[in-house]
């Protein structure tokens, strides 16, 4: 069967489509009267929009999507809008007049366009659908989504019955059976101006600013919120950083900055110990990483990634880049710790990219800079491996692989400024590599990339480094306690990792983890389910950041509350958490 190619109709295919409407409509179906032109077209193809599909360089169907501003809809001739349960808003759009032409009928083109049409619609934000479908041919349309209501009417030969969908049911339909989409993906040449699949949000925790709001009008909220979803520092920014920032606040953020970070650059390699031309400048790691992995791979790409591992990188290599992935899966038995020998292994099978974190998230497990460079300088040049050293301070201050990477030609080290220099908030990161690859990604670097307020801020971080140091090693002090108390609450089951977070299981015969972290919630602590972040992983695993002291109290004593109302008996009744401030019992 020839490919399906489906566009959005030119002005010269809606010529053709006038034609065959006249010929299906008024000859075939009678619902029209025949007319001299041998063309069939009415008042809302002002305003519709028409995809096609061709076969062998000419129309062999196509469907019509009537948007919200249009002034009525097909229903409107048969169906009082009343009985339609969808209000008639700028989010509705009826989808009509699918078509497809006689010898055509036995092939997958209406299921395609039909699918199209979906798209297109929540391409365009809208939410609801309404249709009005052939009683013999509804299978189709409920194949493809669509819900007859029972609301019936005729026109000449055809009986059609009012049916509905919304978006979000389409998109439930699309995920629960992502084989059907995929092998129609592969029949079709799709040509339309949006994609064929909708893009996946990537998930990243922060939940909690559901309670707080998202719309920053009800900050004070925060106060009463435990936000260990996210990995942000529970430590203050230097008061170098605070300082510079209030002192200059109303010129930072009215004024234009470095339009590439130049100043901050040499900063970085200042105080890194690396080369400026070493050094890439970004909003954050996720900036970097969506704008390097699109840089240097493509759909056809062989990419091996640790699992688990960060969700950002499975995201953008499978639902944008949509390359091979091979997961290098750990092992939960051994503490998720990565064998380097077993890894060269099958590195050495022949990858495009190896992506490793260091220290990983959501384990924490490190791998000590000999290990690597050990492993890296086996590595052929022509397999780029892109490390991920967000956590890496936590490790120790001559952990990071900055300086022999910048000696390389194959390896990116990506550093995040958020979770040690606690900048989660003003967005500033950077890559530091082989000048070759600072080259290809500044010609797709905006200007400003990095706001003014975030380069101050990284600026007078770096600059004071005894104060993290500090907060470094009294983090390792706090997950420690953290870590001790948690084992007192019966979570023997946990990952010994060195970053600022804690992997636990939820003991057997516990809560299901969603009704324990949901419980946790309702006393305003949020956790992170972690188990979708890696097949190993398994269901019950649950990250928790470390916070400070006191919060650290509190964060046990509602788990422990939590557990107690499931009726777990093996927590000890006496647990207390000494603090200076007082005492959680």
């Amino acid at each position: 069967m020839s490919a399906i190619t489906l566009t959005v109709a030119s002005e010269k295919d809606r010529q053709t489509i006038y034609k065959i409407r006249h010929a299906i409509y008024a000859k075939e179906l009678h619902q029209h009267s025949i007319n001299a032109t041998n063309e069939l077209s009415d008042d809302l193809d002002v305003s519709n929009h028409y995809v096609v599909a061709n076969m062998d360089n000419e129309i062999a169907g196509f469907i019509s999507i009537t948007p919200p501003a249009s002034t009525k809809f097909s229903v409107d001739k048969y169906f009082q809008r009343s009985s339609i349960p969808y209000q008639f808003d700028q989010f509705l759009f009826e989808i009509r007049l699918l078509t497809v032409v006689q010898k055509n009928r036995n092939s997958p083109i209406a299921f395609a366009l039909m699918y199209a049409a979906f798209r297109w619609v929540q391409s365009h934000g809208g939410r609801n659908i309404v249709a009005i479908c052939r009683t013999d041919l509804i299978d189709m349309y409920m194949k493809a989504g669509l819900t007859p209501t029972g609301s019936k009417a005729s026109s000449g030969e055809v009986t059609y019955e009012l049916s509905l969908a919304s978006i979000d049911g389409l998109q439930r339909k699309v995920l629960n059976n992502p084989g059907v989409y995929t092998a129609l993906q592969k029949r079709v040449s799709w040509r339309l101006p949006f994609l064929f699949f909708a893009p996946p949000s990537c998930y990243h925790g922060g939940y909690f600013f559901k309670e707080v709001g998202e719309n920053l009008q009800t900050l004070e909220k925060a106060k009463q919120v435990i936000n260990a979803d996210v990995l942000d520092a529970w430590f203050p920014p230097s008061p170098k950083v605070v300082t510079a920032l209030q002192t200059h606040l109303p010129w930072l953020i009215q004024t234009s900055p470095p339009t590439y970070a130049e100043g901050l650059i040499e900063v970085i390699a200042e105080t890194r110990g690396v080369y400026a031309h070493n050094i890439l400048p970004g909003a954050g790691s996720s900036d970097l990483i969506f704008l390097s992995l699109r840089t240097f791979l493509t759909h056809k790409s062989n990419v091996l990634i640790i699992d688990p591992c960060y969700g950002e990188y499975m995201h953008v290599l499978d639902h944008i880049i949509r390359c091979t992935v091979t997961l290098f899966t750990l092992s939960r038995e051994e503490g998720f710790k990565v064998d380097t020998i077993s890894l060269l292994e099958e590195i050495s099978k022949g990858y495009d990219m190896v992506v490793l974190v260091n220290p990983n998230s959501p384990t924490g497990v490190h791998i000590p800079k000999d290990q690597m460079i050990k492993m890296l300088v086996q590595i052929p040049p022509s397999t780029i491996v892109w490390i991920d050293e967000t956590y890496v301070e936590y490790a120790g201050p001559d952990q990071s692989l900055e300086q022999f990477a910048m000696g390389t030609e194959h390896v990116i080290i990506c550093k995040s400024m958020s979770k040690v220099y606690s900048l989660s908030g003003v967005r500033a990161a950077y890559l530091c590599c082989s000048p070759h690859f600072i080259e290809t990604l500044k010609s797709f670097t905006p200007p400003w990339a990095v706001s003014l307020p975030a380069q101050l801020a990284a600026i007078a971080a770096l600059k004071d480094p005894r104060y993290y140091e500090e907060k470094y090693a009294e983090t390792h002090r706090l997950r420690n306690q953290l870590k001790e108390d948690l084992v007192d609450l019966g979570m023997v089951d946990l990952i010994e990792g060195i970053a600022n977070f804690i992997l636990f299981y939820l003991p057997l015969h516990s809560l299901e983890p969603d009704i324990f972290l949901q419980k946790c919630q309702e006393e305003n602590l949020f956790l992170r389910n972690v188990s979708t972040m890696g097949i190993s992983l398994g269901n019950n695993a649950v990250r928790i950041a470390v916070k400070d002291e006191v919060t650290n109290a509190k964060m046990i004593s509602i788990i422990r509350k939590v557990l107690a109302s499931n009726g777990q008996q093996n927590i000890p009744a006496s647990f207390t958490y000494p603090i200076s401030e007082g005492v959680y019992k």
